[in-house]
């Protein structure tokens, strides 16, 4: 056994337990028993001063911890039978750094590494994840249907671009917006300090740059004390192309499938038990270690599981599990491409369980409505009806023709609740994947942003809002990296401008992801907001604070709350009619026309009395040719005037 200054090596055995103190072994026991659960590969403190390294490497014939600092230790591990090499050395504390040596060769950062702090080449960082003070004892979660999610971006968020640079805002997130969840774009460490975050490659690794692990828990700790809930988004279909050294230790990839962005993660090959449990590890580990409320799990089109029990199963009953045992709620969302309704349905018929899906054909429909785009995916969508069918029934797309793929899409959900759905009209994709990642905000006049507002916000599905949205941010929010290796920077840049070929784009306008103006261009811009963006944050304010206080306006279940949907198309008018038991029903009147128009409404019949007009001065509109302030509705029918983007909420009386 080697030694060297201060530390000792011991292979681990069964007997682990017994070499601690006695005091220090049932502490740890009790913890993980209160937990249910416990990351156990990567560096585990296991005593005050003694650390187990455990690593899936079956690709090496040998393996060592290299000890970074006070004299370079290198402590040998043992392999077992599935390919686990471990040991533990005794002398070290957390903050001490290392990397694994395979083959007495090859130096390479832990695939479990928690922290980075000299980011995705450099050496991996110990840290004991019980040092944390938590103060969210109390903290039980939410559930979906409670949630008003605002997605954003940590680095373009702020000046400083850091988890601690957030908390000051968020009771203005709580308080002047309204909303109920934040959600995190990828936060697993990136290679250099602007990443939007899905080149990711140590995925247990808070970004160094965004403040680390005690960063995150502090930002995730505050979000609490507000009464706000965390979403993680999460990659879990490729891993980023730089600093990504998976590959060296096992057979985590896979030649079987093909993704647009790398290699496919190998879920039903040989050997990929232990990739699929590496994968579950890391979901439960952001909801232990981490106390994150729920998972984005981004673009699982791009995860290939043919297996008889698909991986996204296992996440979903793996965290709900965790979750019961830690006496919290957290849900798991995706990002989906599929149209289908397994995501979301129960395993007691088939599905994967999951709690809830990002609906892009909303999004779609919305913007055909709203900007006539017809190229690309929008060639799909053929105005407001299609728009009535995605708040009324989820998908568009369940089983018919789509002129885009060639061949029949999606299928029926209209069985599925409204709230296991995630609507939104722009999100950090669908402004950032446009060529100069343009928002709706410099696209269309102003009053046409508060129909917008009102449709997402009441709809009867989990309203999500992009950073900025609240208030018409005019920055645009564009693609940045910040790559080691030219090739790979140029292989980007071309990769950009292939993607928009079939929107017709001009290449020559896509800003060069690469360059740092192109990331601080992204910045959010709060200071000094225009009259009418402080009209359109109280309109947000006012459609948020109404949903929550008015019962039918909430998240839909699909039993005690029901909702109808009018699309009148001559007119570029949606009407959506929602009621709960024993509540008052509401009526949202959503206009798109581009000019003053009149409807016809025989239906739905009662008095409804005006709650909210986008045309109010306090929202930044003229005061002038708002709808009446009631409406009596029978079967003979009535005639209302809808001015330009004119939207309105009325309440039954």
């Amino acid at each position: 056994m080697r030694k060297a200054l201060k530390y000792s090596v011991d292979l681990v055995t069964d007997d682990e337990f017994c070499t601690m103190g006695l005091e220090e072994g049932l502490q740890n026991m009790s913890t993980t028993q209160q937990q249910g659960w416990s990351l156990d590969i990567g560096a585990i403190p296991i005593s005050t001063d003694s650390v187990k390294f455990r690593v899936w490497a079956p690709y090496a014939r040998s393996m060592a911890v290299k000890l970074i600092d006070q004299g370079r230790v290198v402590a040998p591990m043992q392999r077992d039978g599935q390919g686990y090499f471990e040991t533990v050395v005794r002398g070290i504390a957390p903050k001490v750094r290392y990397r694994y040596l395979l083959d007495g060769i090859k130096e390479r950062p832990d695939p479990a590494s928690r922290f980075q702090s000299d980011g995705v080449h450099g050496p991996s960082v110990v840290v004991d994840p019980t040092s944390f003070q938590w103060t969210d004892r109390g903290w039980k979660g939410m559930p979906l249907d409670k949630f008003i999610v605002y997605e954003l971006h940590v680095g373009t968020f702020t000046k400083d671009g850091t988890f601690d640079a957030i908390i000051p805002h968020l009771s203005y997130l709580r308080d002047t917006v309204g909303i109920t969840a934040i959600e995190l774009m990828p936060v697993a460490e990136f290679p250099g300090r602007r990443n939007w975050g899905y080149d990711g490659v140590h995925l247990f690794a808070p970004q160094s740059s965004y403040g680390g692990p005690d960063g995150m828990k502090r930002l995730v700790d505050a979000c609490h004390a507000a009464g706000l809930a965390v979403i993680l988004d999460v990659v879990y279909n490729h891993l980023g192309p730089e600093g990504n050294y998976l590959g060296d230790f096992g057979p985590y990839f896979t030649d079987r499938y093909r993704t647009p962005w790398g290699s496919a993660i190998n879920y039903d090959g040989p050997d990929s038990d232990e990739v699929r449990g590496y994968v579950v590890d890391n979901a439960l580990y952001w909801v232990t270690e981490y106390h994150i409320d729920g998972l984005r799990l981004d673009a699982i089109h791009g995860i290939f599981d043919f297996s008889a029990q698909h991986l996204l199963k296992d996440i979903a009953s793996a965290v709900h599990a965790q979750a019961q045992r830690l006496g919290r709620q957290v849900i798991v969302i995706a990002e989906s491409d599929l149209n289908d309704t397994r995501v979301i349905d129960p395993p007691s018929v088939g599905g994967y369980g999951l709690d809830g899906q990002w609906n892009d054909d909303f999004h779609h429909a919305l913007r055909v409505v709203l900007t006539g785009e017809r190229k690309g995916y929008y060639e799909d969508f053929h105005g407001l009806t299609d728009l009535a069918t995605a708040v009324r029934d989820g998908f568009v797309y369940n089983a018919r023709y789509s002129t885009h793929r060639r061949r029949r899409h999606g299928n029926s959900s209209r069985h599925c609740r409204p709230s296991q759905f995630v609507v939104f009209s722009q999100n950090h994709d669908q402004i950032g994947n446009r060529a100069v990642g343009d928002r709706l905000s410099t696209q269309l006049p102003w009053d046409a942003l508060k129909a917008i507002r009102a449709l997402v916000v009441l709809s009867p599905n989990i309203p999500l809002l992009f950073m900025g949205e609240e208030y018409g941010e005019t920055a645009p929010f564009q693609y940045f990296i910040e790559h080691g290796d030219p090739d790979l920077v140029e292989a980007v840049r071309q990769g950009r401008r292939r993607e928009f070929a079939h929107f017709g784009w001009n290449p020559e306008d896509i800003p060069d992801p690469q360059d740092s103006a192109t990331f601080e261009r992204s910045r959010l811009r709060r200071e000094n907001l225009t009259d009418r963006q402080i009209g359109l944050l109280r309109w947000t304010k006012a459609l948020i604070q109404l949903r929550t206080t008015e019962s039918s306006l909430g998240a839909g279940d699909g039993t005690t709350r029901s909702h109808r949907v009018w699309a009148f198309e001559d007119e570029q008018v949606l009407m959506v009619h929602r009621w709960t038991q024993g509540h008052a029903a509401s009526l949202v009147v959503c206009g798109f026309n581009t000019s003053p128009v009149t409807v016809r409404l025989t239906e739905p019949h009662g008095t409804w009395l005006r709650r909210l007009d986008s045309m109010d001065k306090e929202f930044g509109g003229s005061g002038q040719g708002s709808m009446p302030t009631h409406l009596v509705v029978s079967p003979q029918g009535i005639s209302v005037s809808i001015p330009t983007y004119g939207t309105a909420v009325f309440l039954a009386s």
